[in-house]
């Protein structure tokens, strides 16, 4: 069985790597960029389009206010990055946001800031599928037909992708992702110079559509408010930044430096995308409806329900490049596969994460460990298996899911920005050169500028995205956090109880008596075996034990038990209604009432098998009778295992195993066999 998990497991993720391999998995920038900033450089795919849908709803009038709410989100980014640069430098470790507030603002505000991530990573990948997959649906209506399905197996695959290890996966998002920056700033450049020099007239393809406004003539507060709840939605383009904050252990060394360079280029790269979509939006008299198929109106008809309302770039990329042509179908291919690989970013966030929370025992320790790829594979998996549910829910609808967005990453960011600010404050309270002080005074006045607007944008987005799902995330914050803080305690607990003491206890003290007890059904080669062992342990007492469930069988093994004259006395129990469990139960609990301060000894023969089905065959009385002992206190349970010839056969398949070399180890195996014997003389 063993074998047959392995052949498919080597094949899909690869052969195991050593740990001291590790340093082999850290990424150059040119890799890390791609792996830890896919997010929010996909994210123009569809931050400019959910900025004109929420601005629809007051008719394309309110469209002249796009330039400056995308100059707002630019200064918001820039304002993100520069803060982030700060903590890249001030907590390199990896944990990121989380860190920062648990170190500054008490464990409380650290445990928020994880619980806030976690949610965030969770709809990155569920929201970053789901607009691929629209994305993609529009050329494929196969994909649009069955969009759940499609976007489960994209998740599955991206999962598999990323157990096999960040460096292998880093490379393989790498093109689609350079590809897709590169068609974005072609796109811009040559949508320019038809537009600024050639002087061409570029529409899109619903230029020539009427906006029916949902509440037409907004004025006064009402405007403000979707003013700020179009700027909450194109704060979508900053979701992700993050991740390079807690990815630092991920880069090759100078680990910080490099960091804080790759944020910068994410910064600069995101800023001058988003910016040249809104701008082309606009010039190429770009549509956008969030009931397009009743607000959008062609020759004063609605479009109907069977219209398919395409993305702004997609849009913005048939007015430039022209419908059909080679640029569009390259561009249009690679922001959907840039979308599904923005999900990368949470694939990589959300297990390093998880393995800080299980170091500091707020989630199972499980994920702290590596698997075999040297990736955090338990929590690359639940990532996937929450990511999965969250589609299915919402039917992999990214209008819907990007109403979950954005709240988590804000208090994140919020907190982390105010835990800096106390982090200089007590690095100047005991500073005396004068150089230091300036670097550090600056460094606080970014950070505080950043907690103010990032706080600032975070009631904004509370106020104008509640309503409209963001209490979910909210809600998925709250069970995250006394998931948490409940494991926490558990662990806490469970360490008090079993701390060692520094004075004598009844844990050190020995036992007054030991009274063994071998279970016995029959007389046959492992109840003999587990007799002779049993009375190598020396008790005080020792006896074997039966339930009689069958007379003639009880009878039996009493005629045989004497006829070999065995020397060791045999109990039978009697068992009206014909359990086994309950009688030995009983039993065990009237020796230790008897002499509480006695240890009883239970002693069962096991069967050893060596195929997975047998297990169904043999043990079960043995697997129920060890679980029901051990809730029992002053009892040992000692299994005596006999190996039948399955499991002999189970032996030499495992020995051949280790002479197996794994799909594609053949050429690689013997080299570095070699090189470790020689390492060993």
């Amino acid at each position: 069985m063993s074998k047959l998990t392995d052949v498919p497991k080597r094949i899909l993720i690869g052969r195991a790597l050593r740990s001291d391999r590790l340093g082999e998995t850290l990424l150059p920038k040119r890799i890390a960029l791609p792996v830890f900033a896919s997010d929010p450089l996909s994210s123009v795919a569809y931050a400019p389009g959910e900025v004109l849908l929420v601005l629809s709803i007051a008719g394309l009038s309110a469209y002249h206010f796009s330039p400056w709410i995308a100059a707002a989100v630019v200064v918001l980014m820039f304002t993100v990055v520069a803060s982030y640069r700060q903590n890249v430098h001030a907590y390199p470790s990896g944990g990121g946001d989380y860190e920062v507030a648990t170190t500054n603002l008490g464990p409380r505000a650290g445990l928020t800031v994880a619980s806030a991530l976690l949610v965030d990573y969770v709809l990155t990948v569920a929201v970053s599928i789901s607009s691929g997959i629209e994305n993609l649906g529009s050329a494929v209506p196969f994909v649009v037909e069955n969009k759940v399905a499609c976007a489960v197996g994209v998740i599955v695959l991206l999962t598999l992708m990323n157990l096999r290890g960040v460096r292998e996966s880093g490379t393989l998002f790498a093109i689609p992702t350079y590809v897709f920056v590169a068609g974005v700033f072609l796109m811009i450049a040559w949508g320019a110079f038809r537009g600024v020099v050639l002087g061409d007239d570029m529409r899109a393809p619903t230029a020539d559509f009427e906006i029916k406004p949902e509440h037409p003539g907004l004025a006064g507060f009402a405007l403000v408010f979707l003013l700020l709840r179009a700027f909450s939605s194109g704060c979508a383009a900053l979701t992700g930044v993050e991740a390079i904050s807690n990815g630092v252990p991920g880069f090759r060394k100078p680990k910080s430096r490099n960091a804080a360079t790759t944020l910068a280029m994410m910064g600069l790269l995101a800023v001058t995308m988003f910016c040249g979509i809104i701008a082309l939006a606009a010039a190429t008299d770009v549509r956008m409806a969030e009931n397009p198929g009743e607000d959008l109106v062609h020759n004063g008809v609605p479009l109907g329900p069977g219209y398919v309302q395409d993305p702004v770039i997609s849009q913005v990329a048939e007015a430039v490049f022209g419908h059909g042509s080679v640029l569009f179908m390259i561009l249009a291919a690679a922001t959907a596969l840039v979308l599904f690989l923005a999900a990368n970013t949470a694939y990589n966030g959300f297990p390093l994460l998880g393995s800080i929370l299980a170091q500091d025992r707020y989630l199972p320790r499980q994920l702290h460990t590596r698997g075999d790829r040297l990736a955090f594979s338990n929590g690359i998996v639940l990532l996937a298996g929450a990511a999965t549910l969250l589609v299915c829910i919402y039917g992999a609808d990214s209008t819907r899911l990007i109403q979950l967005y954005i709240v988590g990453v804000f208090v994140s960011f919020t907190l982390s920005q105010i835990g800096m600010v106390r982090h200089w404050n007590r690095l100047l309270a005991g500073e005396r050169d004068l150089a230091a002080r300036r670097h550090m005074i600056r460094s606080r006045a970014i950070n505080a500028f950043g907690a103010f607007f990032t706080g600032l944008v975070l009631v904004v987005v509370l106020l104008t995205k509640f309503t409209h799902g963001a209490w979910v995330a909210l809600l998925g914050m709250c069970i995250f956090y006394a998931t948490m803080t409940a494991i926490r305690r558990h662990y806490d607990r469970v360490a008090e109880e079993i701390a060692a003491p520094d004075t004598p206890s009844e844990d050190t003290l020995r036992p007054s008596r030991v009274h063994s007890v071998v279970l016995v059904s029959k007389v046959h080669r492992p109840a003999l075996r587990a007799l002779a062992y049993a009375k190598l342990l020396r008790s005080d007492t020792l006896e074997a034990v039966s339930v009689n469930v069958d007379p003639e069988e009880t009878r039996a093994l009493r005629e045989e038990w004497e006829r070999r004259g065995i020397d060791v006395p045999l109990k039978v129990l009697d068992s009206p209604y014909r359990e086994v469990t309950r009688p030995v139960i009983e039993y065990v609990k009237s020796l230790r009432a008897q002499s509480p301060r006695d240890v009883v000894s239970v002693i069962i023969p096991e069967y050893v098998v060596g195929h997975w089905y047998e297990h169904f065959l043999h043990n079960q009385s043995a697997l129920r009778l060890k679980g029901r002992l051990l809730f029992t206190p002053g009892v040992m349970v000692t299994s005596v295992p006999y190996q039948l010839e399955s499991s002999e056969a189970a032996k030499l398949r495992a020995r051949r195993r280790q002479d197996w070399a794994a799909p594609g180890s053949v050429r690689r195996g013997p080299a570095e066999r070699a090189k470790d014997s020689s390492s060993r003389t």
